[in-house]
């Protein structure tokens, strides 16, 4: 069945919907809770979809949460060029007008652009990251940004994400559609559409044809 969600821009999360950085996330994080002397799965199951300074202020105290920060940025940047792209994403990204797309991650700006870049893939005009909101997902403070940043209302946004966080941050965003990317695990959250990767996808110059 193929179905078109009509929107005027598209919204990207980059950790797993543009890039495939799970292995890395859990190698990077892993490492800095056995550092912290903290229980790795315990730290995992609180990272995806978030800044890490979100998750270091849940596990670490106020006096060593800048060290802990820097940790964990130094341990991500040294893993930034072991990810692969999402199926589908250079073909996507590759089909639509520069301003008609934009990148919103819970990645520093150094860490989103090596990624990015890692996977071959395009630096968009519009990238939102962490260091541009003051709260991150699942706070739709990002998105609201990158859309305004394209010009286009919010309610004419689609957005295309993988975690629980990102889907909360967009629906509170009152975006027109969201697509979710993936198989994480998302407990009671409903997206308007679901598709393993990006090959699912089409542009058509009035939003994604779905199919």
């Amino acid at each position: 069945m193929t179905t078109v969600l009509t929107c005027t821009a598209v919204l990207f999360d980059c950790d797993g919907v543009l890039v495939d950085s799970d292995s890395v996330v859990v190698r990077s994080w892993t490492r800095w809770a056995q550092r912290l002397g903290l229980e790795p799965d315990v730290v995992l199951a609180t990272v995806h979809g978030r800044r890490a300074a979100d998750t270091v202020a849940e596990f670490v105290e106020p006096a060593g949460r800048e060290a802990a920060l820097a940790l964990i940025d130094a341990l991500e940047l040294e893993d930034a060029d072991d990810v692969t792209v999402i199926p589908g994403a250079a073909a996507l990204l590759a089909s639509m007008p520069a301003d008609r797309w934009a990148t919103v991650t819970s990645g520093s700006p150094v860490l989103a652009r090596a990624r990015l870049v890692a996977a071959g893939l395009p630096v968009p005009e519009v990238l939102v990251t962490s260091a541009d909101v003051t709260h991150g997902k699942p706070h739709p403070e990002g998105y609201l940004a990158a859309a305004a940043h394209l010009g286009v209302p919010a309610d004419e946004c689609l957005v295309l994400e993988d975690s629980p966080a990102g889907i909360r941050a967009a629906q509170a965003a009152q975006v027109r559609h969201v697509v979710r990317v993936g198989d994480r695990e998302l407990g009671d959250l409903r997206a308007d559409a679901e598709v393993p990767d990006l090959r699912s996808l089409r542009w058509m110059g009035d939003g994604l044809e779905v199919h």
